[in-house]
């Protein structure tokens, strides 16, 4: 394999694997990436050690695609070791790049996660009351697990991240662009989202059926209701994200007749995804009255896990207070 290409690197943290799979996604089109870059790193497709990364010179990987928000130490650890050895970090998918699914654990902590998960659910049969631990002494060895944290992280809050793929998962069209864009040399400005700037709602096909005066009287889950596949999600009273999230999807989930969930994340001009969907909402309230308002709040099931699904590490909340929690 000729030495003069790009050396690249994939790795998985805290996700569902999905950002992996995008990379698959890519079809034939991944034999190209492959014909152009030498991939020097990737565990969960090749077998590649840590001591392989480690061996490597400072700055010598092009560029490291990690996704995956940072949940335990050994996470941090490696995100760190490929922050060191690429000139180039991007954060791969909602996840690294806003803390994604995964950081909903934030309205918990390490204590409470571990109490539900291994000793409270309704399946566990755990009367011992084990629970995993950092090290454990088995036959006369000592065996040692990740520090799990009490805290999810977005990626660019453990590292310097130079650029973002948005989404769960980034879209076929968005990584092919980036590896153009990283082999070519036109990447935009560092810090860039790799995905136009402007809202859902802008490029949305719905936009002719949205009201001249939107309001909503009443919340409902897209189950409890027969949506119209031509009208806007928030005319019919069922919670899209789209006046809050970047553009670049390429509609997928409306296309599929269901709301924008979010996970594009937002624009360069919104800090906070869910305080800006939570002012769009409030705007549109059929009612100045205060009782009315509570009512139709009341109808909206975890209305923090709706608007901040995606976006919660890095959001001005960021996580519930610890001793709050305790």
């Amino acid at each position: 394999m000729s030495n003069t290409k790009p050396k690249v690197a994939f790795y998985w943290c805290a996700s569902c694997g999905g950002c992996e799979e995008s990379i698959i996604d890519l079809a034939e089109d991944i034999l190209k990436v492959a014909a152009a870059v030498d991939i020097v790193f990737w565990p969960v497709a090749l077998d590649f050690k840590r001591k392989d990364v480690e061996a490597m010179e400072d700055g010598s990987i092009a560029a490291s695609f990690i996704n995956g928000a940072v949940r335990n130490s050994e996470q941090e650890d490696m995100v760190k070791l490929l922050r060191r050895k690429s000139r180039i970090v991007v954060a791969h998918g909602s996840c690294s790049h806003l803390g994604g699914i995964p950081g909903l654990a934030n309205f918990w902590d390490k204590e409470t996660i571990f109490r539900r998960a291994y000793l409270t659910t309704p399946s566990t049969d755990n009367p011992q009351g084990v629970v995993p631990l950092e090290k454990s002494a088995v036959d006369g060895c000592e065996l040692e697990l990740p520090r799990f944290y009490d805290t999810v992280f977005s990626l660019d809050q453990v590292i310097d991240v130079d650029y973002y793929l948005p989404g769960c998962a980034p879209p076929r069209d968005l990584i092919l662009s980036a590896f153009q864009a990283l082999l070519e040399g036109t990447l935009p400005p560092k810090g860039s989202v790799l995905s136009p700037n402007k809202s859902e709602c802008d490029e949305c096909d719905r936009n002719d059926t949205k009201p001249e005066k939107l309001e909503i009287k009443e919340v409902k889950r897209p189950w409890e209701v027969h949506l119209d596949p031509e009208v806007c999600f928030l005319a019919q009273g069922v919670i899209c994200m789209g006046p809050a999230t970047r553009a670049g999807c390429g509609q997928r989930c409306i296309s599929a007749n269901m709301p924008c969930r979010g996970c594009f994340g937002p624009t360069d001009q919104v800090y906070d995804q869910g305080a800006k969907f939570l002012s769009a909402f409030a705007s549109i309230l059929a009612t100045d009255d205060e009782k009315e308002i509570e009512n139709i709040v009341q109808t909206i099931v975890d209305p923090a896990g709706t608007f901040y699904r995606f976006s919660l590490p890095s959001s001005i909340l960021r996580r519930k207070r610890l001793e709050a929690v305790k």
